[in-house]
């Protein structure tokens, strides 16, 4: 990730999209998941926060260990910029921290590792996020936000978005299952620690999130994209990229994610889509050849890449549930692919 001055312009224009900012200024927040590509754009815009308006946010980074945020952010200090807890997503012994809040992004995100690791990506999200809601319960955690995914939905035969309560066909003995039963599943523990403990949780399920932060390890179509147009070779997509998805540039994402954790209601489910960006896998992978100059090419899967794919035609979505809640989307589909290519790197 290059951190070029045109990035922090983007983080400054992003901020006035998140409600109720100020209940976070002064309090603290544990991250786990935060050198990915998501939540590392949610410590960016506080960091930002904290150096140009004296907000005041703590920022915990729970991670396996120091040299993941020391690697994802070189411009911040621990101690300085930000305190560390060492956090493993799959022991259930979990870390022992108060914080006023939780965001809990930590999970296996790679497609391939779905099928080679399903016993570790299920527990991963189950084992990971059952011991941050437990030391929640016992810390008087304000809020905890779990980051689930588009894939909870299941497949339906129409093409029209869904919305939160719009639930479709889940085959849970498929070779993939592992990943969707088990967001499935922690949604649910989420509630469940609600009902049982009274605890505040409340759940984002974005869409396809793209943007310069993906790591080197990241496998999901656009990063591979992202990496192909950047090192100046062809997009090679392994299918028709015909399927429907719901884009959101990475920056649009953390101020979602932020306007869920202070304005969301508890126990709610949100969407978090571009309502201008829900287009076809070839359209975002045509964005980023465009913004580099680059050409967009064919090939078949091989039965490796087959078994990883996400089985839904269509997981586009319905952002009304957010957009009331003052969030909007900043990035056109092209302005993000611009993005992805300037800013990626070193």
């Amino acid at each position: 990730m290059r951190y070029l001055n045109e990035y922090w312009d983007d983080v400054k224009r992003v901020i006035p999209h998140i409600p109720n900012l100020h209940d976070l200024y002064g309090k603290s927040i544990l991250i786990t998941g935060g050198s990915g590509l998501i939540c590392s754009c949610v410590v960016d815009i506080i960091y930002y926060l904290n150096q140009h308006d004296n907000a005041g946010i703590t920022i915990i980074h729970a991670a396996r260990t120091h040299e993941e945020p020391e690697d994802r952010f070189p411009h911040m200090k621990e101690g300085v910029d930000y305190e560390f807890v060492y956090y493993d997503a799959t022991k259930a012994e979990g870390i022992d921290v108060a914080s006023d809040y939780i965001i809990h992004a930590a999970s296996n995100a790679n497609p391939a590792a779905y099928v080679a690791e399903p016993v570790e990506t299920m527990a991963a999200n189950f084992i990971g996020l059952n011991s941050l809601l437990s030391m929640a319960k016992d810390k008087g955690t304000k809020r905890v936000l779990y980051i689930s995914s588009s894939e909870v939905y299941g497949q339906k035969d129409s093409m029209e978005p869904y919305h939160e309560d719009d639930y479709g066909f889940l085959d849970i003995l498929n070779q993939r299952a592992s990943y969707p039963s088990s967001k499935r599943a922690t949604e649910t523990l989420c509630v469940a620690y609600s009902m049982e403990y009274g605890m505040d949780t409340v759940i984002a399920r974005p869409g396809h999130i793209y943007g310069p932060g993906v790591t080197p390890f990241d496998n999901r179509a656009t990063a591979q994209f992202t990496r192909n147009a950047v090192a100046g070779e062809d997009i090679v997509m392994k299918s028709a990229g015909s399927q429907l998805r719901s884009y959101c540039y990475a920056l649009d994402c953390a101020t979602a994610l932020l306007a869920i954790l202070l304005a969301g209601k508890s126990e709610n489910a949100y969407n978090i889509s571009n309502p201008d960006s829900i287009i076809t896998i070839s359209e975002i992978a045509k964005f980023i050849a465009d913004a580099a100059g680059t050409k967009l090419t064919y090939e078949n899967p091989d039965d490796a890449e087959a078994a990883g794919y996400n089985l839904m035609s269509n997981s586009s979505l319905d952002s009304k549930k957010l957009e009331s809640l003052g969030w909007a989307a900043e990035f056109s589909p092209a302005e993000g692919a611009d993005r992805c290519v300037r800013f990626y790197g070193d």
